[in-house]
């Protein structure tokens, strides 16, 4: 089956260095593929982009070797198992509060006796490889969102979940959840703990822990802090900031900071 580049980077003791697709189009997601990215996050729960683009998006990332992943829109089986067998290398769910609702996520990511994944990886066998059914319960991610104070509160018992390859942190509702404004690369005290009592409690359950930042300077602070998966802003936010700045650098009449 074809190489998982984010366990291999794992299994190296390193991070994975992971870019966010929310345009709902081929092109964008093949020249950011080309980009160096370890791996890319197609994201169908906020932004517009639906399965059949997802599709296209995929397709387009397999120009290369990066590693194809995906967040789904909530955790329900139909749209995990339908996106794993379009091709997709990894599923990153929304909202994990309990074990239970991990078990299922993880169950939905599996085949028997593993899981309850249904037979039927239409592009996922093209993509793969022909040993496709032997190797992708040993091959495809999991990966649940902490993203609530509950979820903090239930983490050692969803981290405990067999099958369960890493948590990816949502910054901006697990912020809303303890009563701060939503935004990337928070500083209030109390966030700060729960990233840090987070990456802990990944490394106890000897899982991956990842986070949304949105910065550079950011993203090298939780690698320091122990996080194994990053995600840097989206192609949109990437595209709008180098954009911003190249014409606030025109309109000056000179070069500013952060201006290509």
């Amino acid at each position: 089956m074809r190489e998982n580049r984010v366990r291999t980077i794992w299994k190296d003791g390193g991070a994975v260095v992971n870019g966010w697709l929310s345009i709902p189009n081929g092109m964008p997601a093949e020249f950011m593929a080309h980009q160096g990215w370890d791996s890319l996050t197609i994201d169908l729960q906020h932004g517009i982009v639906d399965y059949q683009a997802a599709v296209g998006m995929l397709q387009a990332i397999s120009t290369t070797a990066v590693t194809p992943l995906v967040r789904v829109p909530w955790n329900e089986p139909g749209i995990i198992q339908k996106l794993l067998d379009a091709g997709a290398y990894g599923v990153i769910c929304p909202m994990i509060n309990s074990r239970a609702e991990c078990e299922s996520f993880v169950g939905a990511c599996r085949y028997p006796p593993r899981g309850y994944r249904s037979w039927g990886p239409v592009r996922g066998l093209v993509y793969g490889g022909p040993d496709y059914a032997k190797e992708a319960n040993g091959t495809i991610l999991a990966l649940a969102m902490i993203e609530t104070e509950q979820a903090i509160r239930n983490m050692d018992e969803i981290m405990s979940v067999p099958g369960l390859d890493g948590v990816y942190i949502g910054p901006s509702d697990l912020a809303i959840s303890m009563g701060f404004a939503p935004g990337f690369d928070p500083t209030e005290p109390k966030l700060v703990e729960a990233f840090k009592t987070i990456v802990a409690a990944a490394k106890r359950h000897g899982i991956a822990a990842g986070i949304h930042v949105g910065s550079v300077g950011y993203a090298l602070k939780m690698i320091k802090e122990g996080y194994r998966f990053v995600s840097l802003l989206s192609e949109l936010r990437l595209m709008s900031w180098v954009a911003k700045n190249a014409v606030a650098a025109v309109k000056a009449g000179q070069p500013t900071p952060g201006a290509p």
